[in-house]
Protein backbone atom coordinates (compact mmCIF):
# COMPACT_ATOMS: atom_id res chain seq x y z
CA UNK A 1 0.00 0.00 0.00
CA UNK A 2 1.61 3.25 -1.13
CA UNK A 3 0.39 6.43 0.54
CA UNK A 4 1.66 9.85 -0.52
CA UNK A 5 2.04 12.63 2.04
CA UNK A 6 1.79 16.35 1.30
CA UNK A 7 3.08 18.85 3.86
CA UNK A 8 1.82 22.38 3.22
CA UNK A 9 4.51 24.89 4.22
CA UNK A 10 4.21 27.71 1.70
CA UNK A 11 2.54 30.46 3.76
CA UNK A 12 4.29 33.66 4.76
CA UNK A 13 3.36 33.54 8.48
CA UNK A 14 1.98 37.08 8.22
CA UNK A 15 0.55 36.97 11.74
CA UNK A 16 3.99 36.05 13.10
CA UNK A 17 5.47 39.38 12.10
CA UNK A 18 7.36 37.80 9.24
CA UNK A 19 9.08 35.12 11.34
CA UNK A 20 8.38 31.80 9.58
CA UNK A 21 6.27 29.61 11.86
CA UNK A 22 7.75 26.60 10.07
CA UNK A 23 11.00 27.39 11.92
CA UNK A 24 9.52 27.63 15.41
CA UNK A 25 11.03 24.93 17.58
CA UNK A 26 9.40 22.33 19.79
CA UNK A 27 11.40 19.77 21.76
CA UNK A 28 14.56 20.96 20.09
CA UNK A 29 13.37 20.67 16.51
CA UNK A 30 11.82 23.06 14.04
CA UNK A 31 8.16 22.37 13.30
CA UNK A 32 8.91 21.69 9.64
CA UNK A 33 11.61 19.13 10.49
CA UNK A 34 9.38 17.43 13.09
CA UNK A 35 6.42 16.94 10.76
CA UNK A 36 8.68 15.84 7.89
CA UNK A 37 10.36 13.21 10.05
CA UNK A 38 6.99 11.95 11.31
CA UNK A 39 5.75 11.62 7.73
CA UNK A 40 8.88 9.73 6.71
CA UNK A 41 8.64 7.47 9.76
CA UNK A 42 5.29 6.22 8.48
CA UNK A 43 7.24 4.47 5.71
CA UNK A 44 4.13 4.46 3.56
CA UNK A 45 5.38 6.25 0.46
CA UNK A 46 6.69 9.53 -0.97
CA UNK A 47 6.67 12.77 1.03
CA UNK A 48 6.21 16.07 -0.80
CA UNK A 49 6.74 19.43 0.93
CA UNK A 50 5.23 22.50 -0.72
CA UNK A 51 7.24 25.69 -0.19
CA UNK A 52 6.61 29.30 -1.13
CA UNK A 53 7.44 32.25 1.11
CA UNK A 54 10.70 32.02 3.08
CA UNK A 55 11.84 29.09 0.97
CA UNK A 56 15.53 29.90 1.32
CA UNK A 57 15.27 29.89 5.12
CA UNK A 58 13.25 26.66 5.33
CA UNK A 59 15.17 24.44 2.90
CA UNK A 60 18.25 24.05 5.15
CA UNK A 61 15.99 22.63 7.89
CA UNK A 62 15.18 19.70 5.62
CA UNK A 63 18.77 18.84 4.71
CA UNK A 64 19.41 15.12 4.41
CA UNK A 65 15.76 14.07 4.39
CA UNK A 66 14.49 11.98 1.44
CA UNK A 67 11.63 14.33 0.64
CA UNK A 68 10.57 16.09 -2.56
CA UNK A 69 10.50 19.88 -2.33
CA UNK A 70 8.20 21.72 -4.73
CA UNK A 71 7.73 25.45 -5.11
CA UNK A 72 4.33 27.09 -5.32
CA UNK A 73 4.79 30.53 -6.86
CA UNK A 74 1.03 31.11 -6.44
CA UNK A 75 1.08 30.66 -2.65
CA UNK A 76 -0.39 34.17 -2.00
CA UNK A 77 -3.65 33.07 -3.66
CA UNK A 78 -4.46 30.72 -0.80
CA UNK A 79 -4.07 27.19 0.46
CA UNK A 80 -5.76 25.52 -2.51
CA UNK A 81 -2.88 26.36 -4.84
CA UNK A 82 -0.37 24.71 -2.50
CA UNK A 83 -2.52 21.62 -2.18
CA UNK A 84 -2.81 21.35 -5.95
CA UNK A 85 0.93 21.88 -6.38
CA UNK A 86 1.63 19.06 -3.94
CA UNK A 87 -0.92 16.73 -5.51
CA UNK A 88 0.49 17.34 -8.97
CA UNK A 89 4.02 16.59 -7.79
CA UNK A 90 2.86 13.38 -6.12
CA UNK A 91 0.68 12.15 -8.89
CA UNK A 92 3.05 12.86 -11.78
CA UNK A 93 5.72 10.62 -10.26
CA UNK A 94 3.60 8.12 -8.32
CA UNK A 95 0.41 7.32 -10.20
CA UNK A 96 0.04 4.15 -8.15
CA UNK A 97 -0.61 5.87 -4.80
CA UNK A 98 -3.71 4.61 -3.04
CA UNK A 99 -4.29 7.57 -0.76
CA UNK A 100 -2.93 11.00 0.23
CA UNK A 101 -2.19 12.31 3.72
CA UNK A 102 -2.35 16.11 4.08
CA UNK A 103 -0.41 17.77 6.92
CA UNK A 104 0.22 21.34 8.08
CA UNK A 105 3.35 22.56 9.84
CA UNK A 106 1.70 24.68 12.55
CA UNK A 107 0.19 21.86 14.67
CA UNK A 108 3.11 21.04 17.00
CA UNK A 109 1.37 18.16 18.78
CA UNK A 110 0.81 15.99 15.72
CA UNK A 111 2.71 12.77 16.44
CA UNK A 112 3.71 9.64 14.59
CA UNK A 113 1.35 7.74 16.91
CA UNK A 114 -1.61 9.85 15.79
CA UNK A 115 -0.80 9.33 12.12
CA UNK A 116 -0.43 5.57 12.58
CA UNK A 117 -3.76 5.49 14.44
CA UNK A 118 -5.40 7.19 11.45
CA UNK A 119 -4.22 4.34 9.23
CA UNK A 120 -5.64 1.81 11.69
CA UNK A 121 -9.00 3.60 11.59
CA UNK A 122 -8.89 3.62 7.80
CA UNK A 123 -8.29 -0.12 7.72
CA UNK A 124 -10.95 -0.90 10.33
CA UNK A 125 -13.74 1.38 9.12
CA UNK A 126 -13.06 1.43 5.39
CA UNK A 127 -14.14 5.04 4.81
CA UNK A 128 -12.71 7.12 1.98
CA UNK A 129 -11.61 9.93 4.32
CA UNK A 130 -10.05 9.85 7.78
CA UNK A 131 -9.77 13.28 9.42
CA UNK A 132 -9.09 14.72 12.85
CA UNK A 133 -11.81 16.29 15.00
CA UNK A 134 -11.06 19.16 17.40
CA UNK A 135 -13.18 21.97 18.75
CA UNK A 136 -15.88 22.53 16.11
CA UNK A 137 -13.98 21.37 13.06
CA UNK A 138 -12.95 18.25 11.20
CA UNK A 139 -9.70 18.90 9.40
CA UNK A 140 -6.00 18.08 9.07
CA UNK A 141 -4.25 15.80 9.56
CA UNK A 142 -6.48 14.18 6.95
CA UNK A 143 -6.20 11.08 4.80
CA UNK A 144 -8.02 10.80 1.46
CA UNK A 145 -8.46 7.81 -0.82
CA UNK A 146 -7.22 8.41 -4.35
CA UNK A 147 -10.86 8.77 -5.52
CA UNK A 148 -10.83 12.22 -3.91
CA UNK A 149 -7.74 13.53 -5.72
CA UNK A 150 -9.79 14.95 -8.60
CA UNK A 151 -12.03 16.87 -6.19
CA UNK A 152 -9.08 18.18 -4.19
CA UNK A 153 -7.55 19.44 -7.44
CA UNK A 154 -10.67 21.53 -8.08
CA UNK A 155 -10.32 23.63 -4.91
CA UNK A 156 -9.73 27.35 -5.36
CA UNK A 157 -8.48 30.22 -3.21
CA UNK A 158 -8.59 29.64 0.54
CA UNK A 159 -10.71 26.51 0.27
CA UNK A 160 -8.78 23.67 1.86
CA UNK A 161 -9.37 20.05 2.72
CA UNK A 162 -12.07 21.00 5.26
CA UNK A 163 -14.33 21.93 2.38
CA UNK A 164 -14.05 18.48 0.79
CA UNK A 165 -14.47 16.76 4.17
CA UNK A 166 -17.62 18.79 4.81
CA UNK A 167 -19.14 17.61 1.54
CA UNK A 168 -18.51 13.95 2.33
CA UNK A 169 -19.24 13.54 6.04
CA UNK A 170 -20.88 10.16 5.39
CA UNK A 171 -17.61 8.81 3.98
CA UNK A 172 -15.41 10.27 6.73
CA UNK A 173 -14.06 8.56 9.84
CA UNK A 174 -13.41 11.10 12.60
CA UNK A 175 -10.40 10.72 14.90
CA UNK A 176 -10.63 12.76 18.13
CA UNK A 177 -7.53 14.96 18.43
CA UNK A 178 -8.22 17.89 20.75
CA UNK A 179 -4.57 18.97 20.60
CA UNK A 180 -5.13 19.70 16.93
CA UNK A 181 -6.77 22.94 18.00
CA UNK A 182 -3.30 24.16 19.00
CA UNK A 183 -1.89 25.77 15.91
CA UNK A 184 0.82 28.39 16.08
CA UNK A 185 -0.50 31.05 13.74
CA UNK A 186 0.41 34.18 15.68
CA UNK A 187 2.85 35.41 18.30
CA UNK A 188 0.01 35.22 20.82
CA UNK A 189 -0.49 31.54 20.01
CA UNK A 190 3.19 30.93 20.73
CA UNK A 191 2.97 32.82 24.04
CA UNK A 192 0.00 30.73 25.16
CA UNK A 193 1.77 27.55 24.10
CA UNK A 194 4.80 28.55 26.16
CA UNK A 195 2.62 29.32 29.17
CA UNK A 196 1.29 25.78 29.04
CA UNK A 197 4.86 24.70 29.93
CA UNK A 198 5.42 23.12 26.56
CA UNK A 199 8.59 24.85 25.40
CA UNK A 200 8.56 26.00 21.81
Amino acid sequence: MKIGTIILAAGDSSRMGGEPKQLLTYKGQSLIRRIAESALALQKGPVVIVLGANRERIVPELAGLPVTLVDNPSWPTGQASSLKTGLAALYITHKDIEAVMVLHTDQPLVSLGLLLHMFEVRREEGKGIVACRYETQISVPALFNRDYIAELLQLEGDKGVKWVIGRHRNDCSQVPFEAGAIDLDSKRDVELFNQAHLPV
